[in-house]
Parts: structure tokens; C-alpha cells; sequence
């Protein structure tokens, strides 16, 4: 029987990173497909807690690969381990999300195991060894259906577009891999500089609300509304590149994939760019002076106005509701 192996992931606090998750989910959905089993693998120092926190998540086999080398993520030290576990197993589809981490490590496993490879990937459909990766491209102007010739297919999910595995399954066998020493390496992990912050992580937040170029550098509205309704907040691509708000704020293409149950946009006029990022939301909200704005053909709710004026008197209605 052939094998889906999705990587799992870790917070840089040890926890589990949610986006794991949607991926363990995408992979059920293609071994049920392909006709193959879900395994998944965990690189950590300790790998034991994440490893308890998986085991009923749908997966056959949990593979623990523990070393002090995997205590930080490098893509040097990850690779190698990745590779050499597949072929161990037999693996004929390796996987992760399509986060920072996945984008980094998938292409140099699938380098290492000679893999065709799709990214960003949205749906499966065919049948066992015939599958069909549908995948975004040109920002989601086209949605493609790709099929990869080689023996062993690599991928990366869009998590966004798979809900999160569910707990309660049958519990999986954890068994212990060693991998192979990997090669010396000119590459250490130096320090890690979190960003602290109260509001959630963008990409996790059940809300978000962004602003963009209508803000003119001014983002407090956008903050306020956010810290009422408990909100991450985003931007436009514009506003980043103008020095406005942190880079990591990014939504769109280049930036940040988010999938929030409410979004809302202020001042963003919808540059194709930026709806790649976020029109999986289940409900969009935008609010902008131009009535002709691309970003009112996606949204749910739309409010042609002044956002300095909509902005506080929304705050001011959520907050009297409460």
C-alpha cells in the first residue's frame, strides 16, 4: 500500500502549529484517494507531546524523529531526515502546509528524492496512482489541474482550504525513525526574535480586520476595531511597502493566506494580489469611498463611506452591544 507522509509543525514555543492540522486533513483526503495510509512525521528534540497530541487525529503511523539538532527548524538539518524517512517508508506522497516552513523545506525534499512537486495546493481528484492536484495561479486568477510523472510527489497545502482533522479517530502506531547524520553544514541557528503581540496570529485568528492605501499611513481606527472585536489586524500589500505597518501584516499573494470566519477590509480597494490572500474568508466586510472598488465583487457586505467616519461608529455599535 502506498503512503501520504505529511511533516508536521511546530510553534516556536514547542506547540503544535494549528496549520498541521488542515494538513493531516488534506492528507486523508488524498489517501483516501490514492488508496494509501496517512503517516505523519514529527522532528523535534522531544518529539513525545506533539506526538500525544496527533495520535487521534486520523493517522496510521505517527514516525518521532527526536535529535537536539531538530530543536530549532533549519532547513539544513530538516531536509536530509525528511528525505531519508520517505524512502524508509516507502512514502509515494510527501506533504506539508504551505507556511513559511513548508514553502522552505518541501523543494529541497523533493530535490533530494528526485519529486515533481505542487504548491499551494487547493484539491485532489482522480484515483489511486492517477491524482490530480488542483493548485492557484497568477495570484488565483487561474485555478490549474496538475498531475506529477514522477514515482514520488511532493506538495504543499493551502491550509485554508481544509478543515482541521478532527480528534477522536482510532489511535495511530508512534514509532521511533533515526535518521542519518546529516552532513556538516555551515548553517546554525543563531537566536530567535519573536514579535510579542495580544492580538491572535494572523493566520490563526478567527477575525481579522486589514486596512490598506485609504488609511493614508493612519491605522488606528483599523487597531481600535480590531482590539474590540478580539481581531488580528492585516494589511494591503500598498500600505507594507509604504513603511506604514510591519511587513508580517501583509495579506495577499507575496504576504500572509488567511481564512478568518469574519474579514474585514478598510480602505483596500481589492488588487487582485491582495484577494488571493483572503478571499476564503467566510465573510468579508469592506468599506470604501469608491463605489467601483474591485473589492465589493467579493464581499458579503459592502459599505461605500469614509473609513474614519464607518470605523468608529462600528466599534461604537459592537461596543454597545456587548
Amino acid at each position: 500500500m502506498s503512503i501520504v507522509l505529511i511533516v508536521a509543525e511546530r510553534q516556536p514555543d514547542g506547540q503544535l502549529r494549528k496549520a498541521t492540522l488542515h494538513a493531516a486533513a488534506a492528507g486523508a483526503d488524498l489517501a483516501a484517494k490514492a488508496g494509501a495510509e496517512l503517516h505523519l512525521a514529527i522532528l523535534a528534540e522531544d518529539p513525545a507531546p506533539l506526538a500525544e497530541r496527533l495520535k487521534d487525529c486520523g493517522a496510521k503511523v505517527i514516525h518521532t524523529l527526536a535529535s537536539p539538532s531538530f530543536a530549532h527548524y533549519l532547513a539544513e538539518t530538516y531536509a536530509p531526515a525528511v528525505a531519508e524517512l520517505a524512502k524508509s517508508v516507502g512514502a509515494s506522497f510527501v506533504g506539508a502546509a504551505a507556511t513559511a516552513q513548508g514553502r522552505d523545506l518541501l523543494p529541497r525534499v523533493a530535490a533530494r528524492l528526485r519529486a515533481a512537486m505542487a504548491s499551494d495546493v487547493v484539491g485532489f481528484s482522480g484515483a489511486g496512482t492517477d491524482i490530480v492536484f488542483t493548485r492557484p495561479m497568477w495570484a488565483g486568477a487561474v485555478i490549474s489541474d496538475v498531475k506529477l510523472k514522477t514515482a514520488i510527489k511532493a506538495f504543499t497545502i493551502r491550509a485554508t482550504e481544509f478543515p482541521a482533522a478532527p480528534a477522536g479517530k482510532a489511535p495511530a502506531e508512534v514509532t521511533a525513525f533515526s535518521a542519518p547524520a546529516a552532513p556538516a553544514s555551515p548553517t546554525r541557528f543563531v537566536d530567535f526574535k519573536e514579535v510579542k503581540s495580544a492580538r491572535p496570529e494572523l493566520t490563526e485568528a478567527r477575525i481579522v480586520v486589514s486596512g490598506g492605501r485609504g488609511t493614508k499611513g493612519d491605522f488606528k481606527e483599523v487597531e481600535a476595531l480590531a482590539d474590540e472585536l478580539g481581531a488580528a489586524v492585516g494589511a494591503s500589500r500598498a500600505a507594507c511597502d509604504a513603511g506604514w505597518v510591519p511587513n508580517d501584516w501583509q495579506v495577499g499573494q507575496t504576504g500572509k493566506v488567511v481564512a478568518p470566519q469574519l474579514y474585514v477590509a478598510a480602505g483596500i480597494s481589492g488588487a487582485i494580489q491582495h484577494l488571493a490572500g483572503m478571499k476564503g474568508s467566510k465573510v468579508i466586510v469592506a468599506i470604501n469611498k469608491d463605489p467601483e472598488a474591485p473589492i465589493f465583487q467579493v464581499a458579503d457586505y459592502g459599505i461605500v463611506g469614509d473609513l474614519f467616519k464607518v470605523l468608529p461608529e462600528l466599534r461604537a455599535a459592537i461596543h454597545g452591544a456587548k
